[in-house]
């Protein structure tokens, strides 16, 4: 009987039955046509398809006309075996590639062991099918295929790819890699400059080093071959047409960039060192370790140039990447570019950072989101392989520092720093594949720290055998400089007269940094800031912000106008036919109308809009509606983008689920785009805690410590509405105590007007300063909380409002003031109405910062002396306005009107969560306020 007629049995069945559960658990694990067999298969056979797997299976015929018997079966299987050690190498080749500096061990992984697959000595010469391998071929021996996978997958780079689902960019990779063995040849000018990089990298930490003695500088020993990368990634994009390079990375090594990437000239950087420029930095400026740089960088053949940009950057590490993506966002916007190949973002992360830090995941999401998009970013982990002093496995869970990267479409490649050919061969593939396929990539550098944390920490302390074995290494360029000499790329003398003429200027220039004759840079401001100044509030003066109603109307009709194709939600014809009424003046303007009037207005006079935030489109409170959505089919429609055919670009998006990355994306984005209204909107004004880091370390700092401006505007809901302790407060105090030397502004209005002229005001007046704004929730419909067209026409922004009663006619009847903002004011003129009272005022402060005291002096210049004040708010004493104005002014309010407080009771949390409490308190805070006779 032949193997036909017997069926399967013995080593086959066994072999057909590994085959059957790969394809169980994973479909493309086995070659096409056992999965279109498997597939017919698992049509008819329901839960008992293995079954038929026994002594009676007869498959008929599927590869040859004898089917499994004989020789063409045995060949098959071989094949099967071979093709899925391939794909093992593909998976898994990373896991033991020589990719770590150190050497240290490696577990073996037993499915890139061809005996794993049945395989042995006696298959080495045989030929086997090597169509699906990169480099092409009909057949190859084993010997040949294990050799190529070997080469690429596992010698000095190790990837990550087989994760992505889209087979053309898997194939991509597969036949580049493959291709070329995963090696690039690099012609001896080549060679000869990445040891040029790499002594000039070399040489300045050891200068440093020496002449420093003991001073933080962040070294970069141990990886230096960052230098060369970053040259060689900047190369390639020069010769891809990028223009624009924006730069984000935290302090290690960060000299050494600002000095051999940036062009920093050494000498600025030695003066940071010697502290010589005292006086320059009283009360300002920043660690020289988190300083930003720009210049022109020229390539190497002299005709393409690209600007590069480095974005300054805090000691809260990965932060500054949202930052640096939105900067290159403004850009790209700015040049009209699409596709977005122009600009590239290269954002530098320490390893611990990387895998530790939730803003990189957040980043990670916004890469490929439409409204935040950039073409694509290269990242770069500088993989020292310990945090501060903490070693990888208490400090991940997961294999790499980039396991959060596999949330990606996109490759991880992992290399030896110690390798710079290797790490040559990578900046070519991932410059490569982000042109191509306009993604993220990531270049995981291993290497090491030769030093501690900083200069004068003891690394030994906490990893004495890992450092006895690193001070024992003689460092990358001296390695690399073997190489070449063994290969006779370059002599001794020309290595020496490298480091030699490195040495030499860099003598120089601490000789220049040092001489009395030196003059300090001049600090200049053009290119697109020029014209706008930063500042004390009362160097610039007000603008006009009221537009015609003429303008109003026509802004009316095109908000309200729609395409006779598109079928809007039974209630937005409504919503749109009552702003059709509020722009004839038909009917009071709300808080969206008024906005969409600030936005319209804009627009038509050649100002950008963008605005972020969570649910931003329809809004929160389901107000805005700027983003319609047809009833029918869905399709959107935005009645801002089709006011007129000159009008300038507006962008009304839904951002991710997030705060952190969200807010610094849009405060880069102001940082490169001063003439555009950026504005983010928190859901609940509460959600910027989620967001401290931004705001504390780069919107109300980045003027003080790096004399960099932005008119970022931020939308908070704020109001004491009885919906529980974090949909209450957008916490009001801390910007407050964030607030000096005008450094930010600070609203808390309560008109549609007001917001109108505030919002034209940030773009018109040249001051650029961020611009924190209290909004409103239940004020969005509050029928009292509307403004006449008049207040749009007639008038501007207006920092305090007096009550009529406060006149020089009625002022002398008053018994009190009550100093309030925003929604409180409301409610405490509804009671007084309610009451009948007329000898009380209530004055609305609409600015908090900076101080309007000029403005509350003339609207209190009326009042009698000895009047009592009293500043109401709805937030606990603790928390709110209240030890702000108490630091500001004292006991007395213009050093003559005795000055209280009327609010909630101290507490450790913003609001009660009983709706039924809200109102008891809201109630108590009115009944004080309007009381005469407390």
């Amino acid at each position: 009987m032949s193997d036909n007629e017997r069926g399967l049995a013995g080593e086959n069945l066994a072999f057909v039955e590994s085959l059957w559960a790969d394809f169980l658990r994973d479909p493309t694990s086995v070659n096409e046509d056992w999965r279109r067999y498997f597939e017919t298969l698992g049509t008819t056979g329901g839960n008992g398809q293995r079954a038929r797997l026994g002594p009676s299976f007869h498959p008929p015929g599927l590869f040859t006309p004898r089917g499994f018997g004989g020789t063409n079966f045995a060949n098959r299987v071989a094949q099967d075996r071979v093709d899925q050690l391939i794909r093992s190498f593909r998976v898994r080749g990373h896991m033991i590639a020589k990719i770590d500096p150190l050497r240290i061990p490696r577990a073996p992984q037993p499915e890139l062991d061809p005996s794993y697959y049945g395989l042995d000595e006696e298959d080495l010469n045989r030929q086997f099918s090597s169509t699906t391998i990169g480099r092409g071929g009909g057949a190859s021996s084993l010997r040949d295929i294990l050799s190529c996978m070997r080469q690429t997958y596992c010698q000095g780079i190790g990837v990550q790819f087989m994760h992505i689902d889209d087979l053309q960019v898997k194939n991509w990779l597969q036949e580049r890699m493959e291709g070329s063995e995963n090696r690039i040849e690099l012609a001896r000018d080549q060679q000869l400059r990445i040891l040029s990089r790499l002594t000039d990298a070399v040489v300045l930490e050891e200068f440093i080093q020496k002449k420093y003695v003991g001073a933080k500088s962040f070294s970069l020993e141990g990886a230096e071959t960052l230098i060369p990368l970053m040259e060689l990634a900047i190369q390639r994009a020069c010769k891809q047409g990028v223009g624009e390079i924006i730069i984000g990375m935290a302090h290690r090594g960060r000299l050494n960039v600002l000095a051999n990437v940036l062009g920093k000239t050494p000498k600025y950087i030695f003066r940071e060192f010697d502290d010589s420029d005292i006086d320059q930095n009283i009360g300002r400026g920043d660690v020289k370790y988190h300083l930003g740089y720009n210049n022109e960088w020229t390539a190497l053949d002299g005709e393409k140039s690209v600007h590069l940009s480095l974005c300054f950057n805090p000691s809260h590490l990965e932060f500054v990447n949202p930052v640096a993506m939105g900067r290159m966002r403004a850009k790209l916007d700015r040049f009209h570019e699409h596709p977005r190949g122009r600009g590239l973002t290269l954002l530098i992360h320490g390893d611990a950072a990387f895998a530790g830090e939730g803003i990189i995941q957040e980043t990670l999401n916004m890469s490929q989101l439409p409204g935040y998009e950039i073409g694509g970013t290269i990242h770069v982990i500088v993989n020292n392989q310990v945090g501060f002093t903490t070693r990888p496995e208490k400090g991940r869970s997961g294999t790499y520092a980039t396991d959060v990267a596999k949330m990606l479409q996109i490759p991880i490649f992992h290399v030896n720093g110690e390798d710079p050919e290797a790490v040559a061969q990578v900046v070519s593939l991932a410059m490569d594949f982000r042109s191509q396929f306009s993604r993220d990539v990531v270049i995981d550098m291993y290497c090491y720290r030769r030093r501690g944390h900083n200069e004068g920490d003891e690394p030994a302390f906490t990893e004495p055998t890992r450092y006895r074995h690193i001070r024992a290494r003689e460092g990358v360029r001296k390695h690399y400089l073997q190489h070449l000499l063994k290969m006779g790329e370059v002599t001794s003398d020309e290595a020496q007269g490298m480091e030699e003429a490195a040495r030499g200027k860099l003598e120089g220039e601490l000789s220049s940094a040092r001489s009395k004759d030196y003059k300090p840079r001049a600090r200049r401001k053009g290119g697109i800031w020029a014209g706008y100044v930063g500042g004390n509030n009362d160097a610039v003066a007000e603008p006009q912000t009221s537009i015609s109603e003429q303008l109003i109307q026509n802004l009316g009709k095109a908000l309200t106008s729609l395409p006779a194709d598109f079928n809007p939600h039974p209630k937005i014809k409504r919503i749109l036919s009552q702003r059709s009424d509020m722009a004839l003046g038909k009917r009071p303007v709300d808080w969206a109308m008024a906005e969409a009037f600030a936005f319209g207005s804009l627009l038509l006079s050649g100002s950008r809009v963008r605005m972020t935030g969570q649910d931003c489109e329809r809004g929160t409170f389901s107000h805005r509606h700027s983003v319609l959505h047809d009833f029918e089919d869905g399709h959107e429609y935005m009645p801002l983008r089709h006011l007129d055919d000159e009008q300038a670009p507006i962008d009304i998006i839904n951002s991710p689920l997030n705060e952190a990355g969200v807010l610094g994306f849009e405060y880069g984005y102001s940082l490169d785009s001063p003439d555009t209204l950026v504005l983010w909107e928190a859901q609940f004004g509460d959600f910027c805690n989620a967001a401290q880091v931004i705001i504390d370390q780069f919107i109300v700092s980045a003027e003080d410590k790096w004399r960099r401006l932005s008119g970022l505007c931020l939308l908070l809901p704020h109001g004491f509405e009885g919906m529980g302790p974090e949909h209450s407060s957008a916490r009001l105090e801390r910007f407050l105590a964030l607030a000096a030397e005008d450094n930010i502004q600070v609203m808390n209005l309560t008109t549609p007007a007001q917001y109108f002229h505030v919002l034209r005001r940030q773009v018109i007046r040249p001051w650029r300063k961020p611009l924190i704004i209290m909004t409103p929730k239940s004020l969005l419909r509050h029928p009292a909380a509307t403004s006449s067209l008049a207040d749009f026409t007639e008038s501007g922004f207006q920092k305090v409002i007096a009550d009529p009663l406060m006149s020089a006619q009625k002022a002398k009847a008053l018994k009190r003031v009550l100093l309030c903002s925003g929604k409180i004011f409301y409610e405490l003129s509804a009671r007084r109405e309610e009451l009948g009272v007329e000898d009380i005022a209530i004055c609305r402060m609409e600015q908090y910062y900076p101080l309007p005291k000029v403005e509350l002096e003339k609207a209190f210049e009326s009042v009698p002396d000895g009047t009592p004040v009293f500043w109401v708010q709805e937030e606990p004493e603790n928390m709110g306005a209240w030890k702000f104005l108490r630091y500001a002014f004292g006991r007395t309010l213009m050093d003559r009107l005795p000055f209280e407080s009327i609010t909630r009771p101290e507490s450790a949390s913003p609001a009660t969560g009983s709706a039924g409490a809200h109102k008891v308190e809201q109630n108590r805070i009115l009944s004080r306020a309007l009381d005469s006779q407390e």
